[in-house]
């Protein structure tokens, strides 16, 4: 037992005698007037209800000792944890010093940043008021030259309108000179068969020689003959239809073009021309294209630029297997397109893909229509015949340039494509070189 609970007994033990005490001298006063028995009797009832207050008192008293031990247990466990917190604040504490530290120093570094990049923006504002004055200035001196242009512009109007009609004229000479031609070859033709009639029948020609008959008999023409044309450098021919024959180039369209002209010999062996060129992008299959097809329009092909716009240009007179000059002209500042056929304009128009970019990194194959890029041929819209001299620019050749395409006098500056630039012959395709459209055979 331990020095608790004898404490406890000696104190029940003192609270008993100092009852019996108290009790006894109760019975003593009260001899004369209770029976002994009856008091002891009480003395019994009442030390028994000591016992019980006192067991109740003592039960009391332990349990407030557990209470008092399981308090202690529990303070020291809350010592121990508020160890543990300080020791967690304090490594806080230093790392939110540090932290702090270091915000100080970048919240520093960054104002002076700010500081710097308000006196570039107010540096900025202050050039961009600057330019803005300059521009306004500009503006003014531009509407100034627009309204002067645009006065030009209606005095070259009027002037172009006044060529238009000589060109109209210009036009109406020609065909009728075109008309005198063929009337001459006519009579042409009835002079040489009177002269073979002649020779047939033994008769001397006359000696006038200003008689056409007698300048047939000595062989020479009465037209001067056709100039000699050497600047074509290549051919390509196209044998035979085939989806296996065309040709492809090194090179494409390396910038958007706004402007276009395409020139080549051409010999078509073939009652109908086909398909002569083709570009293609991702975006449209039918860029660029010249296109022909074995079919009832045999006439025409169509000149496309941006499918589905398109312009039918008339190539009835290059369908007689001889060699014949196309230029093909396009420009997008007003939609204009020119169709030269041996250096004479064979058609025009306006309003064709004003404003229109055709788009550069495409494909560009002769002799084939692409339904896909590099692919997707049909053999009934193949080329069949002989190119010469191709060339592509991306400017608009003027009418003195085209004349002089055709009439042998060079290629003009500045060409984007050539058949120098040819990659792969396909098919049956060959390719001859030849400085000299006669030997181009």
């Amino acid at each position: 037992m331990d020095s608790s609970s004898t404490k406890a007994n000696f104190l029940l033990f003192m609270i008993f005698f100092d009852a019996c005490i108290i009790f006894g001298q109760n019975a003593l006063q009260g001899e004369q007037r209770k029976p002994f028995f009856q008091k002891l009797r009480s003395l019994e009832e009442q030390f028994r209800r000591f016992q019980e207050v006192t067991l109740s008192r003592l039960n009391a008293i332990a349990a407030n000792y557990n209470i008092s031990y399981n308090i202690d247990m529990r303070f020291q466990e809350l010592t121990d944890h508020y160890h543990n917190i300080s020791s967690v604040l304090n490594d806080f504490q230093a790392i939110t010093g540090n932290d702090l530290n270091s915000l100080k120093f970048w919240t520093k570094r960054l104002q002076k940043k700010t500081k710097k990049l308000e006196l570039k923006v107010e540096s900025l504002e202050k050039s961009v008021n600057d330019n803005g004055k300059v521009i306004r200035k500009e503006g003014q001196e531009r509407r100034g030259i627009l309204s002067n242009l645009t006065q030009e512009i209606r005095g070259h109007a009027s002037q172009i309108g006044l060529i238009s009609a000589d060109r109209q004229e210009l036009q109406e000479g020609l065909q009728v000179l075109h008309d005198s031609i063929r009337k001459q070859e006519n009579k042409m033709s009835q002079l040489e068969k009177q002269v073979r009639n002649l020779r047939k029948s033994g008769t001397p020609p006359s000696k006038d020689s200003s008689s056409p008959v007698s300048a047939l008999a000595s062989g020479h023409s009465l037209l001067s003959p056709a100039p000699q044309v050497c600047n074509v450098k290549s051919m390509l021919l196209f044998p035979f239809a085939s989806i296996e024959n065309y040709v492809t180039f090194k090179k494409s369209f390396l910038s958007g073009i706004h402007e276009l002209s395409i020139c080549t010999w051409l010999r078509v062996d073939s009652v109908y021309m086909g398909t002569l060129l083709s570009y293609a992008t991702e975006e449209n299959d039918n860029k660029l294209v010249l296109y022909g097809r074995n079919s009832s329009r045999q006439e025409s092909i169509d000149f496309v630029i941006g499918d589905p716009a398109y312009r039918e240009l008339p190539i009835g007179a290059m369908l007689d297997g001889r060699w014949h000059h196309l230029c093909i002209i396009w420009s997008s500042i007003e939609g204009r397109f020119w169709q030269y056929v041996d250096r004479r304009l064979a058609s025009t128009g306006s309003k064709f893909q004003k404003g229109y970019e055709i788009q550069a990194g495409g494909s560009l194959v002769l002799g084939q229509e692409q339904d896909s890029v590099g692919g997707g041929f049909d053999e009934a819209e193949a080329f069949v015949g002989r190119v010469a001299g191709f060339a592509v620019w991306d400017r608009a050749l003027s009418p003195g340039e085209v004349s002089g395409i055709a009439t042998g006098r060079g290629l003009p500056r500045g060409s984007v494509l050539t058949l120098d630039d040819v990659e792969q012959l396909s098919g049956s395709v060959q390719l001859v070189h030849c400085e000299c459209l006669e030997h181009c055979t």
